[in-house]
């Protein structure tokens, strides 16, 4: 409890059993067990946990009396004397077993312990005197921290305040709490209120999410990660959710055409890539239709109206591990408690005369027939089941004999500060001034990504000069070479080799790309050789997104800058994002 310097009285002994309702006025905000027996919250020291136990441990028994949001910027003070932030708030609390001066200002939380009087009545000046402090910005949730009997969902003697910070170590985020302990009712309340107007006043950070869970992705452990390591988070952080489970194949498409979106600040994908790529193509989808566009010819397509964040929970999650630099649902998800937003550029999959998809990257040959026979087998285990088409596709590598056309960007900016803005005046000039390149050959694979697309199995991306909103997409060509080369080029994706430093193997900065394949009809005896025509009616498999896509004879990409935005941060942010290559 309280040193003797504490002002705040200590309550009677007889009062403690008393189970009335809290008297503070309505829209004081959420308040809290800190368990629920009397021997659960003893201890008053600072702590932090895994994100499951300790959401659900401190998201029992909550009342929700809804504190207004601010439509403005959190309160600032003024600047005090010596350029720092004047105070909010000034009091007394008890952290862990000391007693200390603690300091509430717009961008900042700060402590310091107090010193210690000497026998002679004067402050211990040599006493040191460590100050701590959290950034207001890096604390997602304030609770009130109550002391309740086993089985009291209401009520119970006020303890102080705990407030939830998060920490980022690496690229790896997590939560932890920190206990401000105060016997004081109206002094507690008063600090509650104070914080709780400036987490409001944060931008971007949403209030209601409508989630999509995908039960059947990898392991069928989407709804298990969701219910046991996001739900309690989304709780703590005072976040309403409206919870999909899909059943089947399309089915988060059709709803996201008919829903209230609204409603919402922002769609949450629980999944692998294929769901995150269907959701991200719903919201475009309907972002067109809102506008009153064509669907079915999209040639400047309109802005996704909200957010998208994606909690992996798929078999390789090159979308999550590219905005986040880590396959870990906990720092997915408080990327967007947080409302780190990140615009990001998508791409357009036509045939000449429609439509076909929104997507992130894509790749045809070897990438596409590969994923293809890993369909056919989804009785197997994900890791079987890959490894397995790998080898299989391998076993019978054949070229696919296909024209290529692609426009260059010219003086392709690599940096990611550029507004869109500008980079669609600089995409309108390349048009007039660059000139489509056509080439026809065979090829094992055609790879056309517009972000870095980073996994485990390819740490520096399979695009690794691509970034995630610099308006232009990554084309690798990988020409016809023997199995024994091809392999090569492979396994330089798993290590720090330059991948594409091979003859057979091309790269390019383009905006857009048109894949033509050929199909022979026949052989010609007297010129020895086949003969080929473009199959109007044939359909080619492609791999978008991990999702298998059955094109046109062809297929026509196009990239457009910052179309949708996505719960992450910069891929220039990312601590393990250092090696670069020159290749492009």
């Amino acid at each position: 409890m309280l040193g003797a310097e504490t002002p705040f009285p200590r309550p009677r002994r007889e009062a403690w059993p008393e189970l009335v309702e809290d008297p503070s006025p309505p829209g004081s905000g959420a308040e809290d067990s800190a368990g629920q027996g009397i021997a659960a919250t003893t201890s008053s020291s600072s702590s932090s946990s895994s994100s499951s136990s300790m959401a659900q441990r401190w998201g029992e028994g909550e009342e929700r009396r809804g504190a207004p949001p601010l439509d403005r910027d959190p309160p600032r003070g003024g600047e005090a004397a010596g350029g720092e932030e004047e105070p909010l708030l000034r009091g007394i609390f008890q952290i862990g077993k000391r007693s200390c001066d603690v300091v509430l200002s717009a961008r900042q939380l700060r402590w310091s312990p107090i010193q210690p009087e000497s026998r002679g009545g004067h402050s211990n000046m040599n006493v040191p005197c460590k100050e701590e402090s959290v950034e207001m910005k890096d604390i997602f949730s304030v609770k009130l921290k109550r002391r309740r009997f086993a089985g009291q969902k209401k009520g119970g003697m006020l303890l102080g305040i705990t407030v939830f910070v998060c920490l980022k170590k690496e690229n790896k985020l997590k939560d932890s709490a920190i206990s401000f302990n105060n016997l004081s009712e109206d002094h507690c309340h008063s600090w509650f209120r104070c914080l709780k107007e400036i987490l409001n006043g944060f931008p971007n950070r949403p209030k209601s999410l409508k989630v999509f869970v995908n039960p059947n992705s990898h392991k069928r452990e989407a709804t298990h990660v969701y219910y046991e390591q996001v739900a309690p988070l989304f709780k703590l952080a005072d976040i309403k959710t409206d919870v999909t489970v899909t059943e089947y194949e399309g089915h988060a498409l059709s709803l996201l055409k008919e829903c209230e979106l609204h409603a919402f600040d922002g769609v949450v994908c629980v999944g692998g890539d294929g769901s995150t790529s269907e959701i991200a193509h719903g919201l475009l989808l309907r972002a067109q239709m809102d506008a009153g566009r064509d669907t079915d010819y999209i040639l400047s397509p309109v802005k996704a109206p909200l957010p998208l964040g994606i909690i992996p929970a798929g078999s390789t999650n090159v979308l999550a591990h590219t905005l986040h630099g880590i396959n870990h649902a906990v720092t997915a998800t408080l990327h967007i408690i947080m409302g780190h937003i990140q615009p990001v550029d998508i791409c357009t999959f036509s045939s000449p005369s429609k439509l076909l998809r929104f997507g992130f990257s894509a790749m045809f040959g070897f990438g596409a027939r590969t994923l293809a026979l890993a369909e056919k087998h989804r009785w197997m285990p994900s890791n079987q089941r890959r490894d397995f088409a790998v080898i299989k596709t391998l076993a019978s590598l054949k070229p696919e004999e296909c024209e290529l056309s692609f426009l260059p960007l010219k003086n392709s900016l690599q940096g990611s500060q550029e507004n869109v803005t500008t980079k669609k005046e600089r995409l309108k000039k390349s048009d007039s001034k660059v000139q489509w390149h056509t080439t026809q050959d065979y090829f094992l694979n055609v790879s056309i990504m517009a972000i870095p697309c980073l996994c485990s199995m390819a740490p520096r991306g399979l695009a690794p000069n691509t970034r995630l909103n610099n308006g232009s997409m990554a084309l690798i060509v990988v020409r016809n070479t023997s199995r024994a080369e091809f392999i090569k080029h492979l396994k330089r994706y798993a290590s720090v080799k330059n991948q594409f430093n091979f003859p057979f193997v091309e790269t390019y900065a383009v905006q857009e790309v048109k894949v033509q394949p050929r199909t022979e009809i026949g052989y010609d005896t007297e010129e020895n050789v086949y003969l080929h025509a473009t199959s109007a009616e044939g359909n080619y498999p492609w791999n978008i997104d991990g999702d298998l896509m059955e094109g046109a004879s062809e297929v026509h990409v196009r990239v457009h800058p910052q179309l949708i935005n996505l719960y992450g941060v910069s891929i220039d942010e990312l601590d393990d994002s250092k090696a670069m290559c020159t290749c492009l």
